[in-house]
C-alpha cells in the first residue's frame, strides 16, 4: 500500500501547477547511447526561478536531442538551447489546461486507489488460506479482515488527501 502512494506522489510530481518543478521533467526519455534513456541520466536539471527549468547536459553531441525530447513529451513545454544548456520557461496555465491536469490527478489517484484495493484483496485470500489450512481460527480471520479494512481505508482517505491538495495547487492562479 504504501509503493501505491510512493508511485502517487512521483505521478503527482510530474503534473504541472504553473510553477517550475525538476519533477516535471521525470516522464522524458532520450534516444541516447543505443537506447531511450531518462532525461536525469545525461543531464542535470535544476530551477533557476519560480518560472524556468534549466537542463545541463552533459554530453553536447546530446543538447539537440534533449530539446528535441522535452519538445515532442506532450507537456506543454517549448525549450530553448544555448550550446548544452537548455531554458525551459514555465508558461501560465489556461483555466482549460488546469480542469486537465485536475483530472490527470483524478485517474492517477484512482490507480492508486486500485492497486491499495489490491493488496487488500491479496491479504484476505492469504487470510483465507490459512483459515482453511487450520493455522488460523474463524475469529481470527474476522480480526485480520478487520484490521486489513482500517488499514485500506486509511491509505484510501491518505490518496483522497493527496488529491484535494494537487487539485488545489494545480487551480490556484
Amino acid at each position: 500500500m504504501e509503493g501505491a502512494l510512493e508511485s502517487l506522489r512521483r505521478d503527482f510530481a510530474g503534473l504541472r501547477s504553473g510553477r517550475a518543478n525538476a519533477a516535471l521533467l521525470e516522464p522524458v526519455r532520450v534516444e541516447a547511447y543505443g537506447g531511450e534513456v531518462p532525461l536525469s541520466q545525461v543531464s542535470t536539471i535544476a530551477v533557476p526561478e519560480a518560472r524556468m527549468l534549466t537542463v545541463q547536459v552533459w554530453d553536447r553531441a546530446l543538447a539537440g536531442v534533449v530539446e528535441k525530447a522535452i519538445r515532442d513529451a506532450g507537456l506543454g513545454l517549448n525549450p530553448a538551447g544555448e550550446g548544452q544548456t537548455i531554458r525551459v520557461p514555465i508558461p501560465q496555465l489556461t483555466e482549460e489546461r488546469r480542469n486537465e491536469l485536475a483530472k490527470a490527478a483524478g485517474r492517477y489517484s484512482e490507480g492508486a486507489k486500485v492497486a491499495v484495493r489490491g493488496v487488500r484483496r491479496d491479504g484476505m485470500d492469504q487470510t483465507k488460506g490459512f483459515e482453511k489450512k487450520g493455522d488460523i481460527s474463524q475469529d481470527d480471520v474476522k480480526a485480520w479482515s478487520d484490521s486489513i479494512q482500517k488499514l485500506t481505508d486509511q491509505y484510501v482517505k491518505k490518496i483522497d488527501e493527496m488529491l484535494a491538495d494537487k487539485e488545489r495547487e494545480i487551480k490556484q492562479v
